[in-house]
């Protein structure tokens, strides 16, 4: 059951709703080395040497506790902020879970389409979530009046995935409001040139808190590191919810690297790179209207949201022909029909487009 405006909450565990512990992993596991994968948002080519060579490096300290004080402050310097206003994580996946067990929240809201583990985490820790979920009508844009006033917890994502919807900064600092938690997950807003409608380092955003990660643009999604930025009250409790020594050494080195001037120099200009990537393969979809392809648009991060006649066959179909797709029906607010592809190079991406002609021009 889904929750929309005015219809109840969704119990905690039910399960007849969709999958919301499947992730894009799940379709390249096993012979997943087969395919090329477009299922999973990690930045192809990654980590880059120099940052290999500096995770490398910090293992001949690995008999030492991890110290995080080093890496924090340069996130803070990253964003401006104090190192009170910074929580480092073992990936966004265990910010949520924080969140969903540090707070003490009473009626969270989840905006949907959206990634799914943060309803999850707060499914798991006994919360009743309700759902609001965007009409694809409007695009899958955020609209702050559809979140219920008494919601003391609302999640959005920006960019979103799997709509790839940039929101602007002010309609969702429209949700801000006192007593509310606003989460903001901007793991992908590094993918975006310039990074803008950020709300990392806003401070005058009450209740504000933006997650970031490091696995999408770095490719370190085995190393597990990301942060929170809040207010010090709520960096606190979430740090009181942390284990000891949360963040190992060799992540603590790779964000302090990946927060540097050279990191985000270097993001910047991949996030340039994947826009004009981006841009060639929305023109090679639109060129599939004929077989019924939408592209839900436009598309700010780096993979694009695809409305396919038989998806279902459509995906099994690709993986013959040697392709891995990110299924989207496990995001509420999505049906069997639509599927999210990530943004690759231009040849990967005309030889998958080659190839999503054939699968579709195969049904007759």
């Amino acid at each position: 059951m889904e929750v929309r405006l005015g219809a109840s909450p969704v119990p905690a565990g039910e399960e007849d709703g969709p999958d919301l512990r499947h992730h894009g992993d799940a379709e390249v596991r096993d012979d997943g080395e087969k395919l090329t994968d477009l299922a999973v948002n990690v930045r192809t080519g990654t980590p880059p040497t120099w940052l290999r060579e500096d995770i490398a490096a910090s293992l001949e300290g690995l008999a030492a506790y991890p110290d995080g004080r080093a890496a924090r402050a340069a996130v803070a310097a990253r964003h401006g902020v104090p190192a009170e206003r910074v929580l480092l994580t073992a990936g966004a996946a265990e910010a949520f879970v924080l969140l969903a067990r540090a707070l003490g929240v009473r009626r969270p809201v989840v905006v949907h389409p959206q990634f799914t583990e943060p309803e999850a985490a707060l499914a798991d820790a006994g919360h009743v979530v309700g759902r609001v979920v965007l009409p694809e009508s409007d695009g899958f844009r955020l609209d702050a009046a559809l979140v219920p006033e008494e919601a003391d917890l609302v999640v959005v994502g920006n960019p979103t995935n799997p709509t790839s919807v940039l929101h602007p900064a002010e309609e969702i600092v429209r949700l801000a409001r006192p007593g509310r938690v606003l989460v903001v997950d901007e793991a992908f807003m590094d993918a975006v040139p310039g990074e803008r409608e950020a709300l990392a380092g806003r401070t005058d955003v009450p209740g504000l808190v933006v997650l970031r990660s490091l696995t999408k643009t770095w490719g370190l999604a085995g190393l597990r590191v990301g942060y929170v930025l809040a207010e010090p009250e709520i960096i606190a409790a979430l740090g009181r919810a942390q284990p000891l020594w949360p963040v190992s050494s060799p992540a603590l080195v790779a964000a302090q690297a990946c927060v540097s001037a050279r990191g985000v120099a270097e993001a910047e200009s991949a996030a340039r790179a994947v826009a004009a990537d981006r841009a060639h393969l929305v023109g090679l979809l639109e060129g599939l209207a004929e077989f019924g392809v939408e592209v839900a648009g436009p598309a700010e991060g780096p993979f694009v949201l695809l409305r396919v006649p038989q998806a279902g066959v459509v995906r099994e179909l690709l993986r013959g022909a040697g392709f891995a797709v990110r299924r989207g029906d496990t995001f509420p607010g999505l049906g069997v029909e639509w599927v999210r592809v990530a943004v690759r190079g231009r040849e990967v991406s005309a030889e998958f487009v080659a190839g999503l002609r054939g699968v579709l021009g195969s049904f007759g």
